[in-house]
């Protein structure tokens, strides 16, 4: 007798979605990118990850804002963790541990660079001055403390996105580029994301 196959929920087989949906948008970016794309990475077919979600626009609109709560859920953490270590390494902390994920990372860069497009440009608008009103009224930081973590923030995420730490071993600038912008976590981040290999494509 056969064994019967477990049916995934459907809700697991969405955050499956989103997940491949994640990498697909980073890699490629949002014109790059198609739902086609998605459903192989997903191992599902391209008609059901329209039925889910409508477009490729809402779908990107959906990692956007499952990147954004994931960073949010990630802040309050460490709002609330351990007092004895300063407020702003918790949260950065917090946050480069996020960009192990390199879709993640790279979806964000890819909303922010999308600011005329009549949709996702207010949503990634949105998304970040919501991120601005957590540092400042629920980490009380005060509108100068915020500035300078999203702007470290941002500056870390370019170096990140454009892979620097891949001339790292080779590049004495990058090393002291690097050292100056990831000084407290520069080995945690350089673990996190590792040089490509010669001929090998980027991971997303």
């Amino acid at each position: 007798m056969s064994e019967k196959k477990t049916r995934m929920p459907a809700d697991e087989r969405r955050e499956l979605i989103l997940d491949a949906a994640t990498a697909v948008f980073g890699d490629a970016g949002y014109y790059g990118a198609t739902t086609d794309a998605v459903a192989r990475a997903a191992g599902v077919s391209q008609p059901y990850v329209v039925r889910m979600f409508g477009t490729k626009e809402q779908l990107f609109l959906d990692v956007l804002g499952r990147g954004l709560e994931r960073i949010f859920a990630a802040f309050r953490e460490a709002i609330a963790g351990d007092p004895q270590v300063p407020l702003e390494r918790r949260l950065g902390l917090a946050y480069f541990e996020l960009t192990a994920d390199r879709g993640i990372l790279l979806c964000l860069m890819h909303a922010f660079a999308l600011g005329a497009d009549p949709v996702i440009g207010p949503a990634a608008r949105c998304g970040f001055l919501d991120v601005y009103r957590l540092l400042r009224d629920e980490a009380g930081m005060t509108p100068e403390q915020a500035n300078g973590f999203l702007a470290g923030g941002m500056l870390a995420n370019v170096v990140l996105g454009v892979r620097m730490f891949d001339d790292f071993e080779t590049d004495p600038d990058v090393r002291e580029l690097m050292t100056s912008v990831f000084p407290e976590k520069l080995d945690l981040v350089r673990a996190s994301h590792p040089p490509v290999r010669t001929g090998a494509p980027p991971r997303a």
